[in-house]
């Protein structure tokens, strides 16, 4: 949009008309000018500044991108060192388990068992009825 200047009446008087538009048509050509090279430096400087930006931001999703490969892999490697040692104790508990199950086995089967034949063959009081061992009878003691 072209500005048009209004000279004072004294540049008309001392100039002339034609001169004076002529000056002012120059003045609105200048202006149009470096409008149009304003607009295209800030189209430019908008372009890099737009480039550098664009840029940034990749170089910046990339360190993300590597940043949490590597926090995924340690979480990872973690996880599974810690189902190893939770396996490994687990195995270790069902070993001792397995043991003291079989102490109390043995324990049980010694208290279980069928009397032994030494018993069977009167070698004693005790007697058997059935495969239990059983007591002898109470004696009556005479009181004194």
């Amino acid at each position: 949009m072209p500005v048009t200047a209004r000279l004072s009446k004294r540049f008309y008087d001392v100039f002339g008309e034609e001169i004076a538009n002529e000056l002012v048509d120059w003045f609105n050509q200048v202006d149009d000018t470096y409008r149009t090279d304003l607009r295209e430096a800030n189209e430019l400087n908008f372009s890099r500044f737009d480039a550098k930006l664009e840029q940034r931001l990749a170089e910046s999703d990339a360190k993300w991108e590597r940043r949490f490969a590597e926090s995924d892999t340690k979480w990872e490697r973690r996880f599974a060192e810690f189902d190893a040692k939770l396996e490994q104790r687990l195995a270790e508990l069902r070993t001792e388990l397995v043991k003291e199950l079989a102490d109390v086995k043995s324990g049980l089967t010694a208290i279980l068992l069928p009397a032994p034949s030494s018993l069977l063959r009167g070698g004693g009081q005790w007697g058997v009825r059935g495969e239990r061992l059983t007591r002898p009878p109470r004696r009556a003691y005479a009181r004194r």
